[in-house]
């Protein structure tokens, strides 16, 4: 197997979608998805994206086929007041036929770099309490887990 990362194209989205869907259901919210591939592609791609995406694709499948997407990195720039600069990891999501390939090491190592490139003084992100295997393997790469904070939330309905 020879995976290879790549920056997403706005032909990818529903790529993309895809493995959000599958990361709803995996954490018992399918429901919960509320974009399509057109919000993905004008949200990411037209005027001043808001998000970036890093592919991860089996660049060799058996039968020759054309590569198939094995996970993705969901990121964009964000600010905070004490930090400045970082890159907020929305999702980092490894389909399961692939988990346990080194796929997922290979997108944060992704992430890093791209924190990295970008002079970022952090990469946040969040993880479910009962994920067990995500945060093994976040601490495995060092990540410091905070369990002072609690995340908040404002709903569309709540915004008005």
């Amino acid at each position: 197997m020879e995976i290879v990362i790549r920056k997403a194209e706005k032909k990818d989205m529903a790529d993309v979608l895809g493995l959000i869907n599958e990361l709803a259901i995996f954490e018992n919210a399918p429901e919960e998805v509320a974009i399509s591939v057109e919000d993905l592609q004008r949200d990411g791609f037209d005027h001043k994206p808001l998000f970036s995406v890093l592919l991860a694709e089996n660049a060799r499948l058996p039968d020759g086929q054309e590569g198939e997407i094995a996970g993705m990195a969901f990121y964009y720039t964000a600010y905070s007041t004490w930090k400045g600069k970082m890159l907020y990891l929305d999702d980092l999501v490894v389909l399961e036929k692939y988990r346990r390939h080194g796929v997922g090491q290979l997108l944060l190592d992704a992430v890093k770099s791209e924190a990295k490139a970008e002079n970022a003084n952090q990469v946040r992100f969040h993880v479910l309490n009962w994920n067990e295997t995500a945060i093994t393997f976040y601490k495995k790469n060092n990540v410091s887990l905070d369990d002072e904070w609690i995340l908040c939330k404002i709903e569309k309905e709540g915004i008005g």
